[in-house]
């Protein structure tokens, strides 16, 4: 290989490393946005940010690409002969040809796994968070959860509430009498109940994006082998306070449904 066709291809690969994956990321992330299903990784309230972010990084990607190539790399001064260096732990001297090989593998392997994600991205269709990783994290101790105030929860109309806002009240409610009788409608898939005896209405709750992602459970009187784990549910019933205080909800009404476009909560 000539020195100058050498050259064009490391230049090449400088601009798929930058320029080319950042475009490829950005088309992606404006995709999903505009067909409505980048919720399915961000909360909905960053949407707007991401795809602007992915649009200004767009245009910068495509004015790169109207520079001549290889000229990303001029930094418009001169580094002088290469030197070797000590290495601290040895005391020995590394080439500098030694040095450029070992940069030269690390940049290989780290754009053939930065390409392989993105690709995978391309490839893979969007998916909502899997019922496994909900009850793979169902009774972790989080801050949505726990310390929250029976006053503050009270005086909520609590017909707003999802099953993550139960969720908390189930959890941190020290009057739970207060909420007895009280009408829910609510949607969630079915997990396996602690006793063995129900199911749990379960949902996963978001901040900001699926990485924090929570899960939310609820008690449910169902016959556990009346729907497999992992079937999306709407539920209408009523919240019932046990005699040691535990709540419940007990169903008037509940229905098989598919996963909705929007499978989580914030």
């Amino acid at each position: 290989m000539s020195e100058q066709t050498a050259t064009r291809a490391r230049a090449l690969g400088t601009r798929w490393l930058g320029v080319g994956l950042a475009a490829v990321i950005s088309v992606v992330t404006l995709g999903l946005g505009l067909t409505g299903r980048l919720n399915l990784y961000i909360s909905p309230e960053s949407v707007w940010f991401a795809c602007a972010a992915a649009a200004v990084t767009l245009a910068g990607a495509i004015w790169s690409c109207t520079l001549p190539l290889g000229e990303e790399g001029d930094h418009g001064h001169d580094h002088g002969p290469a030197a070797a260096v000590v290495d601290d732990t040895e005391g020995r001297e590394v080439p500098a040809s030694s040095r450029r090989t070992l940069g030269a593998v690390a940049a290989v392997t780290g754009g053939v796994i930065a390409s392989g994600v993105v690709v995978a991205g391309l490839i893979l269709p969007p998916a909502s968070l899997s019922v496994e990783l909900a009850m793979s994290r169902a009774g972790e101790q989080s801050a949505l959860f726990v310390g929250a105030d029976t006053v503050a929860l009270g005086v909520a109309d609590t017909s707003t509430f999802g099953v993550g806002d139960w969720a908390s009240v189930f959890s941190a409610a020290t009057n739970t009498a207060a909420y007895d009788g009280a009408a829910v409608t609510l949607r969630g898939f079915v997990t396996p109940g602690e006793s063995g005896d129900g199911v749990n209405l379960t949902r996963l709750v978001i901040t900001h994006c699926v990485i924090d992602a929570q899960t939310a459970v609820l008690p449910v009187d169902v016959k556990a082998d009346e729907y497999a784990t992992g079937q999306w549910v709407e539920i209408t019933g009523t919240v019932r306070a046990d005699a040691d205080g535990k709540l419940r909800i007990e169903p008037t009404d509940v229905v098989a449904i598919d996963e909705p476009g929007d499978p989580y909560e914030y």
